[in-house]
Parts: structure tokens; C-alpha cells; sequence
């Protein structure tokens, strides 16, 4: 990628931030949508998983679960390297590689297959989203941020909004080619992640002095307002080094709250259309359809709510309304049938991607550096153990009780907690010296 800067005439500080939304947010966008996607199609090939070779729910769940475990575990080497070598490169090889093992996918033949492989496509796509957090921090200043997270979680919203009809049709083509419906499903969904990776490594620069739509004075005045910032929330908070970060007992709130707000997402991803299906007798696409429509929900809650995230107080104010609206919506999934059901999976999906980039924007107002890249991934990691959780109770309970809707109290109970420890939350420029490390 050329490193040439424009001498244009320089833009106001508005319109450089409109361009940056343009220029940078549609791949990472996209990227997620892939990522998202080939994580979770495995929730429309649940029933067929289990006809076809004989996959039970509780072995679904561990098999659902195991990606995050590998993920978590991945996810900070990951974002210490991106650090090193730049997004550019490294968001283009996560790309790669998990676009390959999602298609290899089609070559499960049974419960070890199946662990195995999501294992695999755990490691190769971790670093994805600590990655990306990273990278917004070195393109928006902090009021800014939220917006920018909760328009990148659109990925999430848009690859179950199209996914889940996608996985249906797919599901469809059983028997052509020889191959069952989901080893289509997993083929066709995975070659694209490797496809788009190409556009990543031509057109995503890795900071704005690397950007060619950005004059030179534009790229340095932005950078030096972000540096600005990170030095006066680090400083603040008493973080300079990684290790602070298991200090820093605003992070370690960040990662509980964040922990079980994973919990309900990837519940209601990896059961959703399993929890449909038992509504009626539906077709793969009819179930596809309905599955779809709280990722609607999600995509407005997470243009809506973010950007509305300005300020410490309107942040915390806005996490606790997220998270009590999450448990409201799982009660109602549990109790209400099939119509209040999908009303308060609506609800719940709502405010997932309202809170989640809120969360993100703890930890960059405390950290900085390397520091603030792997602290990133520290909160992304111990959080997406919920991922594993969430799924393996939701399989074990299936079996246990015969209802799909059972493991919902668990998930209501963690989210509960979850919303109490939103109302501590405070940003490095609310506490000068709570959370500073003894030799700070």
C-alpha cells in the first residue's frame, strides 16, 4: 500500500471523522459480518448435525463452546502481534485462515471432528475483535468511539439478519453434489472470509499517517489528539504496563460485566433457531426467516444507543439500561410461547450490541500503547469464556430437562449480576486514584 499523503486543502476536525467513518468502517464492517457468521452457522446445522451423525444437544453445546475457549486463550498473543506487524497484515491472516478451516467444516463426521475443527477455526480467528478495538483507537478520539464500536458490532446484527435465511436455503441443497444441506452451508459460507481478506490487505491502512485520503497535517493532528488522550487516561488511572490491567479494578468490572453479556449473546446465537423450531412444524428458511428478526432489533439498538454514549455518567447510564433490558428479554423468552417469546428475544438483542461497544471504551480511556492493545484483549478474552458457557449450559440443560428453553433462567440469574456492576463503571478521567496499581 502506498504511503503517499495529499496536500489537499486541510478539512475540519467533523468532516475528517465523516471521511474516516467512509473509508475505513465498511471493511471492518464486512470483516465481521464473515467472522460472525462462520462462527455461528452452526446454529442453523444444529437439528441436522444431530439426524445426520448423530450429534446430541449436549455435544452441540461443548462443540459451540470449545471455538471460544481456543479463541480466549489465542486472543492476547494475537493482539500483541497485531501490535508488531500492523492491522493491515494481520487482520487479512486471521481472514485467511479461518475462511479455510469454516469451509473445512464440511469434512465433520462426528462429535471428535467436530470439536476439532472448532478448535482450530477458535485459534485462527482470535484477534479479531480485540484487533479491531485496537485499531478504532488509533483512528477516534474517545467521544467518538462508541459510535465507531457499535457501528463496527453491525457485523454481528448483519450476519445473522442475512445468515440465518442464507443457512436456511442452503440446508435446502441436500443431497445435491452428494453433500448434505450444512456441508453446503459451511463451503459457501466460508470462501468469501478469504476473498474479502485481499480488499483488507489493498485498501485498510494501519494508522491515519498511512492513510492516502488524509492530508499530512490532518493525519498528525488526529494522532497527536488520540496520544493526548491515552496519556491523560493512563496516567489517571495509574496504568502504564500490561500488568496494571490485573490492577485496575475498573478493567476486572469491564471483563465480569462483559462476561455476562457473552453469556446471552452466543445462547441466543448457537439456540435461537433450535428454540423456533420447536415452536411448529417450519421449513429450514421459515426458521432461517424468524431467526433473523431480533438481529434486526440488535442492528437498530446498535446504531441508536452508542452514539448517544458521549460522557462517563451518560455511559454507565446506558450500560444499566442495556443490561436490566437483556434480562427482561430473556424472561420473556422463557416464559411468554412463541409470540411474547420472540418479542423478548427482541428485546434482548436490542440492547446486546447497544452495550457492548460502550463496554470497549472503559479500558481505552485507562490504558495505553501495548498496554491498552493487550488489556483489550485480556477483557475480550476472560469475557468470551461466556461464549463457552453460555452454550454448553444452554446443550446440557436440553438434555438434562427435554426443554430447549430451560437454560434460559441460568443466563437470566448471570445477567442480573451483570447489571448491578454496571452502576461502578468509571472512566480514567472519573478516577484519578481508585484503581491505581501501589507504585503509582
Amino acid at each position: 500500500m502506498s504511503s503517499s499523503i495529499q496536500t489537499t486543502p486541510q478539512r475540519s476536525k467533523e468532516a475528517v471523522n465523516k471521511l474516516i467513518f467512509r473509508r475505513v468502517m465498511p471493511l471492518l464492517i464486512g470483516a465481521y459480518v464473515l467472522a460472525f457468521l462462520d462462527r455461528t452457522n452452526i446454529g442453523m446445522a444444529k437439528d441436522r448435525l444431530a439426524i445426520d451423525l448423530g450429534i446430541s444437544a449436549a455435544a452441540y453445546g461443548i462443540g459451540a463452546g470449545l471455538f471460544f475457549l481456543t479463541y480466549a486463550l489465542s486472543e492476547i498473543p494475537s493482539n500483541l502481534i497485531m501490535h508488531k506487524v500492523g492491522a493491515r497484515f494481520w487482520i487479512m491472516r486471521i481472514m485467511v485462515t479461518w475462511g479455510v478451516i469454516s469451509a473445512a467444516m464440511a469434512l465433520v463426521n462426528g462429535e471428535w471432528s467436530f470439536y476439532i475443527l472448532r478448535m482450530l477455526l477458535g485459534i485462527a480467528e482470535a484477534g479479531l475483535f480485540p484487533g479491531v478495538m485496537y485499531f478504532l483507537t488509533q483512528w477516534f478520539v474517545v467521544k467518538d468511539r462508541a459510535k465507531a464500536n457499535g457501528l463496527f458490532l453491525l457485523g454481528v446484527s448483519l450476519a445473522n439478519i442475512v445468515g440465518a435465511p442464507l443457512g436456511g436455503l442452503l440446508l435446502m441443497l441436500d443431497g445435491v453434489g452428494g453433500l448434505h444441506g450444512w456441508q453446503w452451508m459451511f463451503i459457501v459460507e466460508g470462501v468469501p472470509s478469504c476473498l474479502l481478506a485481499i480488499a483488507v490487505w489493498k485498501f485498510l491502512p494501519n494508522r491515519p499517517t498511512e492513510a492516502t485520503f488524509l492530508t499530512r497535517d490532518e493525519a498528525e493532528d488526529l494522532e497527536a489528539r488520540i496520544a493526548a488522550e491515552e496519556r491523560q487516561g493512563a496516567a489517571a488511572a495509574g496504568n502504564s504496563k500490561l500488568r496494571h490491567v490485573l490492577k485496575d479494578k475498573q478493567i476486572l468490572l469491564v471483563v465480569g460485566i462483559y462476561f455476562t453479556h457473552q453469556i446471552a449473546v452466543y445462547a441466543l446465537s448457537f439456540f435461537l433457531p433450535s428454540i423456533i423450531g420447536s415452536y411448529g412444524k417450519l421449513s429450514p428458511f421459515q426458521i432461517g426467516l424468524l431467526t433473523s428478526v431480533p438481529w434486526i432489533f440488535s442492528a437498530v439498538g446498535a446504531l441508536v444507543l452508542p452514539r448517544l454514549a458521549t460522557n462517563g455518567s451518560r455511559s454507565r447510564a446506558i450500560a444499566t439500561a442495556t443490561m436490566i433490558g437483556i434480562v427482561a428479554g430473556f424472561v420473556l423468552g422463557a416464559v411468554g410461547g412463541p409470540v411474547l417469546g420472540m418479542i423478548g428475544f427482541c428485546l434482548a438483542a436490542f440492547n446486546f450490541f447497544a452495550l457492548q461497544p460502550i463496554l470497549f471504551t472503559y479500558p481505552a480511556t485507562r490504558l495505553t500503547g501495548a498496554a491498552l492493545a493487550g488489556g483489550l484483549a485480556f477483557v475480550n478474552t476472560i469475557g468470551l469464556f461466556g461464549g463457552f458457557l453460555g452454550p454448553y449450559v444452554m446443550g446440557i440443560t436440553e438434555d438434562l430437562s427435554g426443554s430447549k428453553l430451560s437454560g434460559l433462567w441460568f443466563i437470566v440469574a448471570l445477567c442480573a449480576i451483570g447489571a448491578v456492576l454496571t452502576r461502578f463503571l468509571k472512566r480514567g478521567t472519573e478516577d484519578s486514584s481508585a484503581s491505581a496499581p501501589a507504585s503509582h
